[in-house]
């Protein structure tokens, strides 16, 4: 017997807090090195200089007074 209604669908959402388009075009504002996505996905590091910008509700924040010097934080790759 049916409800009339469509069956339920499992959807995977992946979930991607900067897109790798935005990510290419980003850079620390101090040093203007790369930076690149943590392993924990929390923040952007500078690859040059090690800060570490947050990440808030999926925006970076490049502030320089908001990043913090991290130079043992996982990137990933």
């Amino acid at each position: 017997m049916t409800n009339g209604r469509a069956p339920a669908m499992l959807v995977k959402e992946i979930s991607m807090p900067i897109s790798p388009p935005l990510l290419a075009i980003l850079a620390c504002p101090l040093c203007k090195a790369d930076v690149k996505l943590t392993a924990d996905e929390k923040g952007l590091k500078c690859v040059s200089c090690h800060r570490v910008y947050p990440i808030k509700d999926d925006i970076p924040v490049m502030i320089i007074d908001e990043a913090s010097v991290e130079p043992g934080r996982a990137v990933k790759t």
